[in-house]
């Protein structure tokens, strides 16, 4: 976990030092764009594979029915889809979330350094 932490914590900084503030602003616009969607993806999915266990076990319409009772290989599946959905719901989703936030925050902190110091690979070939 240290190096996608690191990674994280670095885009910004290394983005803003060496192509600029203008650089950094699509990078933080692709992060944005992308994170949203995987969050919602991964939020949505979980909940749905995590609906799917308590369907079939609740029987409550026909369809459900002829999945079979608890122990069928569709109820083993459901429960499979169930241990993976609940972390992809309560966490993967979420966290990205805070990636997000994170980024942007650390290039508002850096922002006036970036602005004065930053795009050193364009002034070194200017």
């Amino acid at each position: 976990m240290i190096l996608p932490g690191a990674r994280v914590m670095l885009t910004p900084l290394v983005v803003g030092v060496f192509f600029g503030v203008e650089t950094l602003s699509g990078v933080l616009a692709g992060s944005l764009v992308s994170a949203v969607q995987i969050a919602i993806s991964a939020s949505n999915t979980g909940g749905a594979w995590d609906n799917a266990k308590k369907y079939i076990e609740a029987g409550a319409s026909e369809h459900a029915r002829t999945l079979g009772p608890k122990g069928s290989d569709p109820h083993k599946a459901a429960v499979i889809g169930d241990t993976i959905g609940d972390p992809l719901k309560d966490t993967s989703g979420p966290s990205l979330n805070i990636l997000i936030k994170l980024m942007a925050v650390e290039s508002l902190v850096f922002a006036p350094f970036f602005a004065t110091h930053g795009g050193l690979l364009f002034k070194i070939f200017k």
